[in-house]
Protein backbone atom coordinates (compact mmCIF):
# COMPACT_ATOMS: atom_id res chain seq x y z
CA UNK A 1 0.00 0.00 0.00
CA UNK A 2 1.22 3.51 -1.24
CA UNK A 3 1.81 5.91 1.88
CA UNK A 4 0.62 9.46 2.16
CA UNK A 5 4.31 11.21 1.83
CA UNK A 6 5.30 9.91 -1.20
CA UNK A 7 2.45 12.21 -3.23
CA UNK A 8 2.35 15.94 -3.96
CA UNK A 9 -1.49 16.72 -3.66
CA UNK A 10 -2.48 19.78 -5.32
CA UNK A 11 -4.78 22.15 -2.86
CA UNK A 12 -7.92 22.55 -5.25
CA UNK A 13 -7.44 19.03 -4.73
CA UNK A 14 -7.80 18.41 -1.12
CA UNK A 15 -10.14 21.30 -1.23
CA UNK A 16 -12.55 18.44 -2.72
CA UNK A 17 -12.48 16.92 0.90
CA UNK A 18 -14.01 20.01 2.66
CA UNK A 19 -16.50 21.03 -0.05
CA UNK A 20 -18.79 19.56 -1.57
CA UNK A 21 -17.51 18.99 -5.08
CA UNK A 22 -18.32 16.51 -7.82
CA UNK A 23 -14.81 15.09 -7.28
CA UNK A 24 -15.12 14.96 -3.64
CA UNK A 25 -16.33 11.75 -3.05
CA UNK A 26 -13.63 10.21 -5.28
CA UNK A 27 -11.12 11.85 -3.47
CA UNK A 28 -12.43 11.04 0.42
CA UNK A 29 -12.20 7.55 -1.23
CA UNK A 30 -8.53 7.92 -2.55
CA UNK A 31 -7.62 9.28 0.37
CA UNK A 32 -8.73 6.68 2.78
CA UNK A 33 -6.42 4.09 1.34
CA UNK A 34 -3.15 6.15 2.32
CA UNK A 35 -1.80 5.93 5.53
CA UNK A 36 0.22 8.42 7.03
CA UNK A 37 0.46 12.02 6.68
CA UNK A 38 -0.03 14.18 3.09
CA UNK A 39 2.75 17.27 2.75
CA UNK A 40 1.64 20.22 1.94
CA UNK A 41 3.13 22.96 1.99
CA UNK A 42 2.85 26.76 3.44
CA UNK A 43 1.65 28.44 0.28
CA UNK A 44 -0.48 24.62 -0.42
CA UNK A 45 -2.21 25.81 3.24
CA UNK A 46 -3.32 29.26 2.74
CA UNK A 47 -4.57 27.49 -0.78
CA UNK A 48 -6.89 25.47 1.26
CA UNK A 49 -7.97 28.15 3.71
CA UNK A 50 -8.77 30.79 1.10
CA UNK A 51 -10.42 28.26 -0.97
CA UNK A 52 -12.84 27.25 1.96
CA UNK A 53 -13.48 31.12 3.01
CA UNK A 54 -13.95 32.05 -0.95
CA UNK A 55 -16.61 29.02 -1.26
CA UNK A 56 -18.53 31.14 1.67
CA UNK A 57 -18.01 33.88 0.09
CA UNK A 58 -19.62 32.86 -2.82
CA UNK A 59 -22.31 31.54 -0.93
CA UNK A 60 -21.31 27.83 -1.89
CA UNK A 61 -21.43 27.17 1.79
CA UNK A 62 -23.00 28.73 5.29
CA UNK A 63 -21.14 30.55 7.64
CA UNK A 64 -21.76 27.74 9.61
CA UNK A 65 -20.09 24.94 7.27
CA UNK A 66 -17.19 27.80 7.10
CA UNK A 67 -16.41 27.43 10.65
CA UNK A 68 -16.51 23.34 10.88
CA UNK A 69 -14.88 23.27 7.36
CA UNK A 70 -11.63 24.88 8.62
CA UNK A 71 -11.99 23.62 11.75
CA UNK A 72 -11.26 20.17 9.92
CA UNK A 73 -8.50 21.75 8.20
CA UNK A 74 -6.73 22.52 11.39
CA UNK A 75 -7.80 19.47 12.94
CA UNK A 76 -6.34 17.37 9.93
CA UNK A 77 -2.58 19.48 10.55
CA UNK A 78 -2.77 18.78 14.32
CA UNK A 79 -3.51 14.99 14.18
CA UNK A 80 -1.25 14.56 11.35
CA UNK A 81 -3.38 13.45 8.26
CA UNK A 82 -1.28 16.21 6.53
CA UNK A 83 2.52 17.25 7.40
CA UNK A 84 3.22 21.11 7.20
CA UNK A 85 6.54 21.45 4.71
CA UNK A 86 9.10 23.22 4.49
CA UNK A 87 9.84 24.13 0.63
CA UNK A 88 13.03 26.25 -0.25
CA UNK A 89 10.77 29.09 -1.89
CA UNK A 90 13.68 30.39 -4.10
CA UNK A 91 14.58 27.18 -5.82
CA UNK A 92 10.94 26.56 -6.43
CA UNK A 93 10.15 29.89 -7.72
CA UNK A 94 13.05 29.47 -10.54
CA UNK A 95 12.10 25.94 -11.05
CA UNK A 96 8.39 27.44 -12.07
CA UNK A 97 9.70 30.11 -14.11
CA UNK A 98 11.70 27.62 -16.35
CA UNK A 99 8.39 25.63 -16.53
CA UNK A 100 6.41 28.04 -17.63
CA UNK A 101 8.72 29.18 -20.35
CA UNK A 102 9.03 25.58 -21.53
CA UNK A 103 5.54 24.49 -21.18
CA UNK A 104 3.30 27.17 -21.13
CA UNK A 105 3.10 28.75 -24.69
CA UNK A 106 1.98 24.80 -25.44
CA UNK A 107 -0.22 24.01 -22.45
CA UNK A 108 -1.75 27.30 -21.39
CA UNK A 109 -0.67 26.15 -17.97
CA UNK A 110 -1.55 29.25 -15.20
CA UNK A 111 0.87 30.03 -12.56
CA UNK A 112 0.06 28.74 -9.27
CA UNK A 113 -0.30 25.14 -11.76
CA UNK A 114 3.57 25.61 -12.74
CA UNK A 115 4.38 26.63 -9.37
CA UNK A 116 2.66 23.29 -7.31
CA UNK A 117 4.56 21.40 -9.95
CA UNK A 118 7.56 22.99 -9.61
CA UNK A 119 7.02 22.39 -5.73
CA UNK A 120 6.40 18.49 -5.86
CA UNK A 121 10.00 18.34 -8.34
CA UNK A 122 11.57 20.42 -5.53
CA UNK A 123 10.51 18.34 -2.73
CA UNK A 124 11.19 15.38 -4.64
CA UNK A 125 7.41 13.83 -4.97
CA UNK A 126 7.05 11.71 -8.05
CA UNK A 127 3.22 11.52 -7.54
CA UNK A 128 1.22 14.45 -7.96
CA UNK A 129 -3.05 14.49 -7.76
CA UNK A 130 -4.90 16.87 -9.39
CA UNK A 131 -8.11 17.22 -11.31
CA UNK A 132 -7.27 19.93 -13.53
CA UNK A 133 -6.13 18.70 -17.07
CA UNK A 134 -3.79 21.52 -17.98
CA UNK A 135 -1.83 21.07 -14.74
CA UNK A 136 -1.82 17.25 -15.26
CA UNK A 137 -0.69 18.01 -18.72
CA UNK A 138 2.25 19.76 -17.18
CA UNK A 139 3.16 17.40 -14.33
CA UNK A 140 3.40 14.31 -17.15
CA UNK A 141 5.36 16.37 -18.94
CA UNK A 142 8.37 16.77 -16.61
CA UNK A 143 7.93 12.99 -15.49
CA UNK A 144 5.94 13.24 -12.78
CA UNK A 145 3.04 10.41 -12.15
CA UNK A 146 -0.55 12.08 -12.14
CA UNK A 147 -2.97 10.73 -10.00
CA UNK A 148 -6.67 12.25 -10.83
CA UNK A 149 -8.99 9.68 -8.28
Amino acid sequence: MATADEFYADPSALLKLYLNEPESRAMTTWRAKLSGPLPVTHHGRVELINGIALAAHRRFISATALTAALAALDDDFETGRYRQTDLLWRSALKRAGDLSRQHTPALGTRSLDVLHVASALELNLRRFVSFDERQQKLARAVGLKVISP
